[in-house]
């Protein structure tokens, strides 16, 4: 390879500097990001298992580790006590009104609900009622079939001693309902205006 690479060095610097010294340095949690650009063709069987077994289960689970480890720590999740993660999974075309038995005008007969909300927004708040004591940090995307969403919510304990000692992240005590108040990024992004 680096042969090959000392022939294309004399004939165009630029390619090879691209092809061959970018793929010597790319580290663990780049090739993680580069699966979950397509998670369905990347990850095979393991991504339909998955999203089958999460289906059958409830609809706020606590897991032990992120599923995706790049985008945790991109968004401040760190191996230690005080943080959780909790997958909440959302039924698809929730926001929609129930279909009309009567009849309406037809400015009326409109279903659709305009929330200006995204569904990551939405888990940081369900994940949040569920877990009292924890504040929301950030959420992603973990997954999605034709009927639910699946998100990853990473929450902090605001009473942990780990966390209170903590200077990058003891800022959160004294933040209580981040996801309620729409200051997370997730909200942000979502809000109009």
């Amino acid at each position: 390879m680096w042969v090959v690479a000392y022939l294309n060095l004399k004939e165009n610097t630029k390619y090879w500097f691209n092809r061959y010294v970018m793929e010597a340095t790319m580290g663990m949690y780049q090739y993680v990001r580069e699966a979950w650009k397509k998670p369905r063709e990347s990850l095979g069987k393991i991504w339909k298992d998955r999203m089958v077994a999460w289906a059958d289960g409830p609809s706020i689970i606590r897991v032990e580790r992120p599923t995706r480890i790049d985008r945790a720590r991109s968004l401040g999740y760190r191996a230690k006590q005080g943080y959780l993660i909790a997958r909440v999974k959302m039924l698809r075309m929730s926001r929609m009104r129930p279909t009309f038995a009567g009849g309406r005008k037809p400015k009326n007969m409109r279903r659709k609900k305009v929330l200006h909300m995204s569904y990551g927004w939405i888990a940081e708040q369900r994940a949040e009622k569920a877990y009292l004591n924890c504040t929301a940090l950030n959420s992603y995307y973990v997954g999605e079939t034709g009927k639910y969403f699946w998100y990853e919510v990473i929450l902090v304990d605001r009473d942990h001693p780990a966390i209170r000692a903590d200077s990058r992240i003891n800022w959160i005590c004294d933040k209580k309902g981040r996801a309620l108040r729409g200051v997370t990024s997730a909200a942000r992004k979502a809000s109009v205006g």
